[in-house]
């Protein structure tokens, strides 16, 4: 596996493979990598040729309070785990890097109207723009032929497909299925952050967006009831609910006849914030 801090000669590599007709695939992550990143690699190792994975914790996209100074950097198991499937290259660019203005909030920034203002994006005001900004940065930089990003954030994902389309950015978007743990719980690195008690209570998260797409799946139309039903049970689990929504596949408000919809849930568990959706085809 090759290692590369800097932008400059990252591209100067990347142009040399493209040149011997080599395709390219990249995965962003902010590290502290589990088998859900593991899997991004390796879907994106069946895609192309050549894999590329960054490690970033974004500054931007971390809110006042949130927990950028504590968020888990683990750069040498992270690095033997790629080199342990054969990643191709890494890419750990430094804040002094991807910002050279040394702002957080730089003069230019991305943001999808539409998408990022919702769910997430009511409790973490600028998390999304943060996200798009660094992603379209990133995406510049490496020029990959596709990108390969979790369904768990699935709000992300759809940001990331919108400013793809939109800045008419030559990758194609892979939306990868969220990786479990054996209990249901998605994997993501602030599980880390949970106690042992927490930790048994977490996967109810999952288990209560499975009742809610039973109810669906049974005919039941009466999503606000559905949502107010599955919050009250969150909170009997020791939730601290942010949101519990059914939508459609676009995030929209579901209408009559809608078969494809996403229910979509984040809550806190102690103080960890925990996110998971579940797609569903009524078809």
């Amino acid at each position: 596996m090759e290692e590369f801090s800097q932008i400059e000669s990252l591209r100067e590599h990347l142009a040399g493979l493209r040149c011997m007709g080599e395709s390219i695939a990249f995965v962003p992550t902010m590290g502290n990598l589990h088998e859900g990143h593991l899997e991004l690699v390796k879907e994106a190792k069946r895609n192309a040729a050549v894999v590329v994975v960054s490690i970033y914790v974004n500054p931007a996209q971390f809110g006042e309070g949130e927990d950028f100074d504590n968020y888990p950097r683990t750069m040498q198991q992270d690095r033997e785990k790629l080199e342990n499937i054969d990643t191709s290259i890494l890419f750990v660019p430094s804040d002094g890097e991807m910002y050279p203005a040394g702002d957080r909030s730089p003069a230019t920034t991305v943001e999808v109207a539409g998408i990022s203002e919702q769910l997430c994006g009511r409790s973490r005001p600028g998390h999304f723009a943060g996200v798009a900004t660094v992603v379209t940065k990133l995406l510049n930089i490496v020029q990959p032929d596709v990108a390969l990003f979790g369904q768990k954030d699935y709000q992300q994902l759809l940001v990331i497909r919108q400013l793809v389309a939109d800045l008419n950015l030559p990758v194609e978007v892979i939306g990868v299925p969220t990786f479990r743990e054996d209990d249901g719980l998605a994997m993501s690195s602030r599980n880390g952050y949970l106690d042992a008690e927490e930790r048994e209570r977490a996967p109810e998260i999952y288990r209560t967006l499975q009742w809610a797409g039973d109810q669906l799946e049974a005919g039941r139309e009466d999503y606000p009831v559905i949502e107010l039903e599955a919050i009250e049970k969150l909170r009997q689990a020791g939730f601290l609910v942010d949101y519990f929504s059914i939508l459609d596949s676009g995030l929209h408000s579901v209408k009559n006849g809608s078969k494809n919809l996403t229910v979509l849930a984040a809550a806190k568990m102690g103080a960890t914030r925990l996110i998971d959706n579940l797609p569903l085809n009524l078809r």
